[in-house]
């Protein structure tokens, strides 16, 4: 075979876009005694690849069903779904305040949260000036210090 093609071949096969055509060449011309000097270093790459080809498992693999496991899990699965149905407990349809009180009775409550608000602004409003006033304590305060 010629050596400028073997090198090419070589440059392909470690770009990974050889063929398997081209890959038996490689296998062959590395597999034969007279290799030139430059390329001894991959011939224990094809060798093994091609004595890997020929390697085979012979022990016999122990095969064993798991449907011992599978039925513990369906009994399981079987006794939640059957201690959920038996506890399960339907939950009422909401109350509204309409179900509860009559419409004076809810008419009478929004006029005394509404009194309660405005009673409620007015103490904040106080606030306001309680604030204003210790700023302006704190300004003397500190000028005279």
């Amino acid at each position: 075979m010629e050596l400028h093609k073997i090198e090419k071949l070589i440059e392909k096969y470690f770009e990974a876009t050889t063929t398997v055509a081209d890959e038996e060449m490689l296998k062959a011309y590395f597999s034969q005694d007279d290799i030139a000097p430059h390329l001894e270093q991959y011939s224990p790459l094809f060798n093994y690849l091609s004595k890997a080809k020929e390697e085979r498992f012979t022990k016999q693999v122990p095969l064993k069903p798991r449907r011992d496991y599978l039925k513990w899990v369906s009994v399981a699965a079987i006794a939640i779904f059957m201690v959920g149905v038996y506890f399960y407990q339907p939950t009422p349809p909401p109350v509204t305040l309409a179900d509860e009180y009559t419409p004076e009775e809810i008419e009478s409550a929004k006029e005394a949260l509404a009194l309660l608000a405005m009673n409620f602004n007015k103490g904040t409003e106080q606030l306001y000036h309680l604030e204003e006033f210790e700023k302006t304590t704190n300004k003397f305060l500190t000028k005279n210090n």
